[in-house]
């Protein structure tokens, strides 16, 4: 009888259930079935036209002894580390000035710093390959007119990784920037006001207003942009295509590498998943330590 209901209420509202549709219908063809798909594949051992062959978690075992993994893998955090260390601090710093300072042209000034988010990837990938190239780029040029020898930017294993973060860090910047922004302007300014009078300076404005306002944005910043840091393809890839070597190549590079270019799809599969378990993990570090907090009251 209760099935028999359940199935009326449904029959009853079959236009909102079809409206709604196909968003589920795109969301297991696109989403869903590859996700269970790529689960299977990463058990065997396939390139994608012969027969397949179970190898169980063989892929995975084998990952742990592969040293390009391990290279991307190492590339991989310290991208993560680097992007927080840089995005995170100057996105805030230029969302509190950009807050403090009253200008009728405030808005001007946003559009402008939030233009390289929205700017292809692809574009701004090859403007700044012109820029760090060796002989003619205008980085190296402005060095060389300093008195500073011309670094190989692209072509050195030990600096190649520093473009791509330079990149990557010119384009979220005004991102974070504005979700920083957006949090600021919930506080209160009668709150700066007395701490003008109480004769404190714009550093302990930041310390002891600022920043514990806006410290579940700063929470949520940081959970998506170990996100982002982790499913880095585009700009090494842009810049300097994982090399020389794989000395700034990504494991998504790796990952399409083995998928597209030499068809170990069963590997391929099983790369994507050690990079969702690591995803989940740092993701879920990051939450347990902002829900500790907000019962703290911090």
């Amino acid at each position: 009888m209760i099935e028999k209901n359940i199935w009326q209420k449904i029959w009853q509202k079959r236009l909102m259930y079809l409206f709604i549709s196909p968003f589920f219908l795109l969301f297991i063809v696109f989403q869903f079935f590859p996700l269970i798909y790529s689960m299977i594949l990463s058990l065997y051992k396939w390139n994608g036209l012969g027969a397949r062959e179970y190898v169980g978690f063989k892929n995975y075992i084998n990952l742990f002894s592969d040293q390009m993994f391990l290279e991307c893998l190492e590339n991989t955090f310290f991208y993560w580390a680097l992007s927080i260390l840089m995005i995170i601090p100057v996105a805030l710093i230029i969302a509190a000035v950009t807050f403090v300072i009253s200008s009728k042209r405030i808005k001007t000034y946003q559009t402008i710093l939030f233009l390289p988010y929205v700017s292809a990837a692809v574009s701004i990938g090859l403007v700044f390959y012109i820029l760090f190239d060796h002989n003619a780029g205008f980085v190296n040029n402005i060095l060389a007119a300093i008195g500073f020898e011309r670094i190989p930017w692209l072509v050195s294993t030990k600096v190649s990784k520093f473009p791509v973060l330079f990149l990557v860090s010119w384009r979220a910047i005004p991102w974070y920037m504005l979700i920083f922004y957006s949090g600021l302007q919930s506080i209160n300014r009668d709150l700066f006001e007395a701490a003008k009078i109480d004769g404190a300076n714009p550093i302990q404005n930041l310390m002891n207003i600022i920043i514990p306002t806006i410290a579940p944005l700063a929470f949520f910043c940081l959970i998506n942009l170990s996100i982002e840091s982790f499913r880095r393809f585009a700009e090494p890839q842009i810049l300097t295509g994982g090399g020389p070597g794989s000395s700034s190549m990504t494991l998504v590079q790796y990952l399409y590498i083995n998928g597209f270019t030499i068809f170990k799809l069963g590997y391929a599969s099983a790369i994507g998943y050690v990079l969702t378990f690591i995803l989940i993990i740092v993701s879920s570090f990051q939450l347990r330590i902002m829900i500790k907090r907000s019962k703290e009251g911090v």
